[in-house]
């Protein structure tokens, strides 16, 4: 298990609450999952540098290993890295499920890639947390 992870990086039931301890931001991304047998076309509504949440109404299974590939931007150089599903919320019949989909782990990933995952998130982050001008400026 990579360090950083913890087996309960997983969400909570209560609403806001969180134990994760890395920086997660919120993006939509499209995300290309593929298996030895299955390939899902996704989106990505949340990354780490751990890990990803993929929305989809059809969630692979826990301990599903797969292969990833998306980019941040258009016109970017694609990242190709490989992840296990960690914990699924799929759709329930009985109670509403607003997000379901699949948190995944990456696995492997090397220190180049992580650091350039690293950079387009917290470009993300900072993007998002600039002030905006006032109207008419």
């Amino acid at each position: 298990m990579p360090s950083g992870y913890r087996a309960d990086d997983a969400p909570t039931s209560a609403p806001g609450s969180s134990r994760r301890f890395v920086e997660r931001v919120e993006v939509t991304w499209s995300v290309d999952c593929a298996t030895e047998d299955t390939f899902l076309y996704a989106a990505i509504t949340n990354i780490s540098e751990l890990g990803i949440f993929v929305r989809t109404i059809e969630p692979l299974p826990v301990g599903t290993a797969l292969t990833l590939r998306f980019a941040p931007r258009e016109g970017c150089d694609p990242f190709v890295v490989r992840g296990t599903v960690q914990w699924v919320n799929r759709i329930d019949a009985v109670r509403e499920t607003p997000n379901p989909g699949m948190g995944i782990r990456f696995d492997d990933l090397a220190i180049e890639d992580r650091e350039l995952l690293v950079d387009a998130i917290h470009s993300i982050a900072y993007l998002r947390d600039e002030p905006t001008p006032p109207p008419g400026t």
